[in-house]
């Protein structure tokens, strides 16, 4: 079972699932996914993973966690709303599997977890002090599964994702990507603007300790974070709650995300320097070696203007997304 697989990483993963041989559902509210990112091929039941006790039984290998709200702003003005579907949905998950004897479980988890790190590339060793709800929610699911774990037997694989982007053609021709609303990634947000959609791109800050001054980020295009997910499923261990970074070890500044795309798509993307966000720390990179070393996981689309050549298709084509 794919929870909030009508999303963008999750719809990318049920995709990978079925391509793979695996018989896949997909449990979704589409509260933020689309129906259409469902894949052909996988069931869909239209529903809260608070109920999933309704459709979890025995027949199922295992679950693989998306359905969940992750808009950092909105988690800081409605809490609540974060505390109930993250964590109250997730403990309701893990009822319904401890009941239906469905023992393997991975997570999406967050590099948010880590909040404001003070030196960089991060270990999955780095403190954990999330910013905000959003990420203090997914943080306090990690916790919720490391306890089942021990508990009851669970084998549950955490993996904390940095920025996700690009987009994914399946075998079966159609492709996934990304449509957040409203949207807060910088790729498809500088894409928005390459498409007339939006006036400019704002920076916001130009005076961080960085080459150029911009906060540097690290990206993971879709496809790989997806093939962690099926390398996790197969190395999921009784008892055990593994914790994985997912990243490509190296950063991209927000004026080279920007310039990339303006070499990409040909089009000038103006630019509006603004204030520091509060919270925005300089640097964000991830130490992927924990999942190369027990995942066997390794990005194989690591060249940031390859991920913004599929993102940028993506949004042209305006084919199936999620």
């Amino acid at each position: 079972m794919v929870t909030g697989g009508a999303g963008y990483a999750g719809s990318v993963v049920a995709a990978h699932l079925l391509e793979a041989g695996h018989e896949v559902t997909v449990l979704d509210d589409l509260s933020t996914g689309f129906r259409e990112g469902v894949p052909a091929g996988a069931d869909f039941i239209e529903g809260r993973i608070q109920d999933a006790a309704e459709w979890l039984d025995s027949s199922y290998d295992g679950v693989l966690h998306f359905a969940a709200f992750s808009q950092v702003g909105e988690s800081v003005v409605d809490p609540e709303k974060y505390w109930t579907n993250n964590v109250g949905g997730t403990m309701a998950l893990l009822a319904a599997m401890r009941t239906a004897g469905v023992r393997k479980l991975v997570f999406s988890s967050t590099a948010a977890t880590y909040g404001e790190p003070v030196g960089a590339p991060i270990t999955e060793a780095a403190a954990t002090a999330p910013t905000n709800p959003y990420g203090a929610s997914k943080l306090a699911v990690d916790h919720m599964i490391g306890g089942e774990c021990a508990a009851h037997g669970l084998a549950a694989v955490s993996l904390r994702y940095f920025n996700v982007a690009g987009a994914y053609g399946s075998l079966s021709g159609v492709t996934y990507g990304e449509r957040h609303d409203p949207e807060s990634h910088l790729i498809p947000l500088v894409l928005q603007v390459a498409q007339g959609r939006r006036e400019a791109i704002s920076v916001y800050g130009d005076d961080y300790p960085t080459p150029d001054g911009t906060c540097v980020r690290d990206y993971i295009h879709v496809a790989d974070l997806a093939e962690a997910h099926l390398l996790a499923l197969g190395a999921a261990d009784p008892g055990t709650h593994l914790i994985c970074n997912l990243g490509n070890g190296s950063g991209f500044s927000v004026r080279e995300v920007v310039e990339t795309v303006r070499k990409v798509t040909g089009h000038p993307i103006p630019e509006i320097t603004a204030p520091r966000r509060a919270g925005d720390p300089a640097v964000l990179v991830a130490s992927a070696d924990r999942a190369r070393e027990t995942l066997g996981w390794k990005p194989s689309r690591a060249d940031l203007a390859g991920i913004v050549e599929d993102a940028w298709a993506f949004a042209r084509r305006g084919d199936t997304q999620a």
